[in-house]
């Protein structure tokens, strides 16, 4: 694809829509997808609106003469997704260890199941966006799902804490907790 005398902004649009699939660039302006219906179906509607606006495009099937050359494209998709994953294998162990450092603290509130609640689902955003493009199933993908996973049953597991932390005292009657409200001044 070309967007050359198209707005810059269509040229970022195109940059960021290929990366979101996943595309293995070859040189500038010429990449490889797998002829899956997904991708199938993207690159023509972004080849439709580059034409729209002014750029031009060439789409191609293409087969491969040598079927090593084919590994070797799937090899070189497998470990860009392998990276992707291997940044979540990275970064998750910080969520769990601030699960482990709030509950040392003594912090089992619903605030910090909220804002853990937050980063889970983020990493979980993540995961599913690169599943997305994962078309030959990368290495890595499963122990980047079951890192989320087992995250995700520490939280649980936190929340569960917390709620029993926050919890009236046993044999406490709701009749006797009565939420204590005081005014304060903002002056």
């Amino acid at each position: 694809m070309s967007t050359a005398g198209a707005p810059d902004s269509l040229r970022v649009h195109v940059w960021r829509k290929l990366r979101s699939l996943g595309a293995l660039y070859l040189q500038q302006s010429v990449c490889l997808l797998p002829a899956q219906e997904r991708p199938n179906r993207d690159v023509r509607r972004l080849a439709d609106r580059v034409q729209r606006e002014g750029g031009t495009v060439r789409v191609l099937r293409m087969t491969f003469a040598d079927p090593q050359e084919e590994s070797d494209v799937i090899a070189e998709l497998n470990t860009a997704r392998d990276g992707e994953y291997a940044d979540v294998l990275e970064r998750i162990p910080a969520l769990r260890q601030e699960l482990a450092q709030e509950r040392a603290r003594g912090r089992l509130t619903y605030v910090e199941v909220e804002e853990s609640e937050a980063d889970l689902s983020r990493f979980r955003s993540w995961l599913t966006k690169i599943r997305e493009r994962d078309y030959f199933g990368a290495p890595l993908g499963a122990s980047a799902r079951a890192a989320v996973e087992d995250a995700a049953a520490e939280l649980a597991a936190f929340e569960a804490a917390a709620l029993e932390s926050e919890a009236p005292p046993s044999g406490t009657s709701p009749a006797d907790v009565r939420p204590q409200l005081r005014m304060v001044d903002p002056s």
